[in-house]
């Protein structure tokens, strides 16, 4: 078989211009095409692009955003404030979180009465009068005059080596809110119950707690519906009118016998669930 020419002196015609060159000046480009070494042009990278997976989804090793459980918030100095012959209690609380309509809520701390007022009816603090299995759906108070007709409570346990097992959890909490629908204060019995509940604070619901047994003379929380009270104001940055909530509502089951400001310094305000450990 012969061999091919080296051209050294031939010409070869440009695929691109058309125009006579050397032979031994000329390449071929990525599309097969010959033409001279000054016209070469390499392949643009956008024609033939490095493949692209999806994008990723998630991450391998993910840890979700914890949601806090809701915490007491201290109050103003002297927050209360009682109107005479009026039940309406104003709780002073600025920028309070409570906008989304009504919320229940526990007074805790108070220092002194307001307006005739006890601090046990403002807390709303009493005892269990009988013990109860985990699964009645009627209770009886100590006193329960000074609780609303409807409402959540929550009922203070604390663990013994009788409730457990572990030792470990000797000595905790182990409280249970309770959901009720009547009120008879004439004998200070709670019907109605919805065991082992929640109750919802400032938009959100925390974990059910567990329907368990209770001693007679256990402590009992008691709890307020409270309204949130906005006042508008003339924004700047950014302007317009803006709606503040600096203060809340809750009515009283008796009248207040005097006008009064009070409660005394670092009174706090909460959730039903606050004692759930």
């Amino acid at each position: 078989m012969g061999r091919f020419s080296k051209g050294r002196n031939a010409l070869m015609l440009s695929d691109r211009s058309g125009a006579a060159f050397p032979y031994r000046e000329m390449v071929q480009e990525w599309n097969g095409a010959w033409v001279h070494n000054s016209e070469y042009e390499p392949k643009q990278p956008q024609i033939d692009p490095r493949p692209h997976g999806a994008d990723a989804q998630a991450l391998q090793h993910a840890k979700p955003a914890r949601t806090e459980f809701a915490t007491e918030d201290i109050l103003p100095n002297d927050p209360f404030t009682t109107t005479a012959a009026s039940k309406t209690l104003s709780v002073s609380f600025p920028s309070n979180p409570f906008n989304d309509g009504t919320t229940h809520v526990t007074f805790r701390d108070l220092k002194q009465p307001v307006g005739g007022v006890a601090i046990a009816t403002l807390e709303l603090t009493t005892t269990l009068n009988g013990a109860i299995s985990d699964s009645v759906t009627s209770l009886t108070l100590a006193d329960s005059s000074a609780f609303p007709s409807s409402g959540y409570i929550m009922i203070e346990k604390v663990l013994t080596s009788s409730d457990t097992s572990n030792t470990l959890l000797v000595g905790t909490y182990k409280n249970e809110v309770i959901k009720y629908t009547g009120n008879n204060t004439g004998t200070n019995v709670l019907s109605g119950l919805t065991r082992g509940t929640s109750a919802p604070y400032v938009g959100q619901t925390p974990p059910s707690t567990t329907a368990s047994s209770h001693s007679s003379g256990a402590k009992v929380f008691g709890s307020y519906l409270a309204t949130a009270v906005g006042t508008t104001v003339v924004g700047v940055s950014p302007p317009g009118n803006q709606t503040q909530y600096n203060s809340l509502t809750v009515q009283l089951v008796s009248n207040a016998t005097s006008t009064d400001t009070g409660g005394g310094f670092q009174c706090t305000i909460g959730p039903v669930n606050d004692r759930y450990y």
